[in-house]
């Protein structure tokens, strides 16, 4: 079975407490993993590449999770298309007030995740909620040790 890795974390910083509180969760972070860098939308950045390393040194916690995809370059590429995209800091206030108000151009963490599978013709969530999805919602998905062959009949 082929699978994207994705890299859950948390640091010790507010923001990253503020998110884990609003969303109920352990995690205020999630990644995709492409070998030894990571693509992701982080406050400061946007979306960027970044390695890995550098990822995992800046985390308080962190844990790897390997979901299940027909064709992992797929998801990744389409990541990869959002590269300098700016973050989505409406995202923020949508999970403070449990209201959609994520920008169609600018991109959370955790949407970016669900979009790049989503626009690969894997989703992982139903097309409605893409735009409101939290790291914890990830989590929650069984990994892939968990899910049958997804190969072709």
């Amino acid at each position: 079975m082929s699978t994207v890795r994705l890299m859950f974390s948390t640091t010790r910083l507010p923001l990253s407490a503020l998110i884990r509180v609003a969303t109920w969760s352990r995690w205020s972070h999630v990644a995709l993993v492409d070998d030894v860098t990571v693509i992701e939308a982080t406050a400061l950045h946007g979306v960027r590449r970044a390695p890995l390393a550098e990822a995992i040194a800046r985390t308080a916690d962190h844990a790897f999770v390997d979901l299940p995809a027909r064709d992992p370059g797929a998801v990744l590429a389409a990541a990869a298309t959002q590269l300098r995209k700016p973050y989505d800091y409406t995202a923020l206030l949508g999970l403070a007030l449990r209201r959609d108000w994520q920008a169609a151009d600018a991109w959370f963490c955790s949407e970016l995740v669900a979009w790049s599978f989503e626009a690969a013709g894997q989703p992982l969530l139903r097309h409605e909620v893409v735009r409101r999805v939290t790291p914890q919602h990830l989590w929650m998905l069984p990994p892939a040790r968990d899910m049958p062959d997804l190969a072709p009949a």
